[in-house]
């Protein structure tokens, strides 16, 4: 990727997080307006909840973009698997209807590994447009770490070119911030030698990922 694609790539990155984050930074902004003037106690009350609703989604947010896009600054070259299900425990909590299983056989993961699974974990919440269980599995030996993510519901609803941005299938000229970050995570897994892989069904979508360890971390 030369520095023109690689600068067009990160602005659509920020393009999304700045659509994710706007609907909750505008729920606080909102909120705040209405209890500067409601003087009704319930009301109050109930603008507080609002608020603190929307702060904490907010929070969840900039959490799972930190670890899912960023350098996540604080850890080494691994991350405690359980930064990581706070994430996505919390992503699927403010979805709704969504259940998360876990099968993770690590303590910690590396950092390429996290950015695809909390990757995976989100487009997997996406996709469960009516609710549904998503199941999340993990394990490094030596050689690689293999990640598995299935999201199960009535009418699972993916696009497809985020899968074609999976298998590295679109020209930077088509990415949006919609599928830039499918394509981010080809060129990670392409990066350490790895692979990614979907499949998809009437109600199931099972995305994995098989990426070699760093040499300095086989052994």
């Amino acid at each position: 990727m030369n520095q023109t694609d690689a600068l067009d790539l990160a602005s659509m990155l920020c393009s999304r997080l700045c659509h994710d984050m706007l609907s909750p930074v505008g729920a606080l902004s909102n909120g705040l307006e209405l209890l500067a003037d409601e003087k009704d106690p319930e009301m109050r009350e109930r603008c507080l909840e609002l608020l603190e609703q929307s702060a904490r989604i907010s929070t969840d947010k900039l959490k799972f973009f930190r670890l899912a896009f960023g350098a996540a600054g604080g850890f080494g070259e691994n991350v405690p698997v359980e930064e990581t299900q706070a994430v996505v425990d919390a992503l699927a909590g403010d979805a709704k209807r969504v259940e998360v299983n876990w099968a993770l056989a690590e303590q910690s993961l590396p950092k390429p590994a996290v950015k695809v699974l909390l990757n995976f974990a989100h487009i997997g919440i996406d996709a469960l447009v009516r609710g549904g269980t998503l199941d999340i599995g993990a394990e490094r030996n030596n050689e690689a770490t293999e990640i598995v993510v299935r999201a199960t519901g009535a009418k699972v609803a993916f696009d497809e070119t985020i899968g074609r941005g999976l298998q590295g299938e679109l020209p930077i000229e088509e990415l949006s911030s919609r599928t830039a970050a499918a394509h981010m995570l080809f060129l990670l897994a392409e990066k350490t030698g790895g692979g990614l892989q979907y499949q998809l069904g009437e109600d199931a979508l099972v995305l994995g990922a098989v990426l070699p360890q760093p040499e300095g971390m086989i052994g």
